[in-house]
């Protein structure tokens, strides 16, 4: 009995440890490249918005972090189906890179730890060994904000 309510009370502290994500989409009428569609901006959003809430659980716990996203530019470029209804992207490697740019910061206790600005791209997405599958959606996107929140979020000691 004594073990049962020992888990039980970890199973709560660590509930109440964990970190908080609050993404925000400033503007995404006005973003740079996004589906034609109402759903497919949905699902776009949708898309990061988990991602950022993945990335936000390696954070010491404690720790939040707010994401305002202010522009997207998909990998590839959005291309019309003459015979379907739907969109679908073409991936050439050229100018056609994935993009975003956001505004961040990572909190603890109402104190701002690390913050700011930047405009991730990755120029290079089709020559890189990616882990995310073929059919993970925003695979490439994905990968960028990972290298990212290493390298800035992680690396700043957050």
């Amino acid at each position: 009995m004594k073990l049962i309510t020992t888990l039980a009370l970890a199973a709560c502290v660590a509930t109440t440890a964990q970190a908080e994500v609050t993404v925000k989409f400033s503007q995404p009428e006005n973003y740079a490249d996004m589906p034609f569609s109402q759903d497919g901006k949905d699902r776009v959003m949708n898309d990061l918005k988990r991602h950022f809430d993945k990335l936000g659980a390696k954070l010491p716990a404690g720790q939040d972090l707010k994401v305002e996203v202010l522009d997207v530019d998909l990998a590839g470029r959005l291309e019309m189906s003459a015979r379907a209804s739907t969109d679908f992207r073409i991936l050439r490697g050229n100018s056609d890179w994935p993009m975003i740019k956001l505004r961040y910061s990572v909190e603890s206790n109402g104190k701002v730890l690390t913050s700011g600005e930047s405009r991730i791209s990755d120029m290079s997405y089709l020559q890189q060994i990616n882990s995310y599958s073929a059919n993970e959606s925003l695979r490439y996107e994905k990968l960028m904000l990972d290298r990212w929140f290493k390298n800035t979020i992680a690396a700043s000691g957050s």
